[in-house]
């Protein structure tokens, strides 16, 4: 009687397990599929436009064509001269100056007044963007 049982659980928990590891979900969105039918439907074929014949007789009548104005480059964004950084987000250079980097262009930082001033040639020998040692 006691084998009956099991072997009864036993069944009823691997048809259980197996009928819920089966589920199917429905699509979202119904799709049709067309009939399939002998007519093969190509898609219309776009003509190309035919370009306009050279004149060979130019004396009569001098074509002249429309010419577009050359596009101008475009404006490069000002970048303020002098800006004020925190100094934890600045970086600091191999020889201990700190510098701060926005879109390709490089501050570095005056330690006189602590404003960060656009990269010029001059600030190599100036003493003030140096840090104190």
């Amino acid at each position: 009687m006691l084998k009956k049982i099991l072997v009864t659980c036993i069944v009823f928990s691997t048809v259980l397990l197996n009928s819920c590891g089966k589920k199917t979900v429905p699509n979202k969105t119904a799709t049709v599929t067309p009939a399939k039918s002998n007519m093969v439907v190509t898609p219309p074929v776009k003509e190309k436009a035919k370009p306009e014949p050279l004149k060979t007789d130019t004396s009569a009548t001098v074509a002249v064509a429309a010419e577009k104005p050359a596009a101008k480059p475009a404006d490069k964004p000002n970048f303020p001269s002098v800006i004020s950084v925190n100094d934890n987000a600045a970086s600091k250079s191999v020889d201990g100056r700190m510098f701060y980097d926005v879109l390709g262009h490089r501050y570095w930082k005056n330690y006189k007044d602590g404003k960060y001033y656009l990269f010029d040639k001059s600030m190599y020998n100036n003493p003030d963007f140096k840090p104190d040692k």
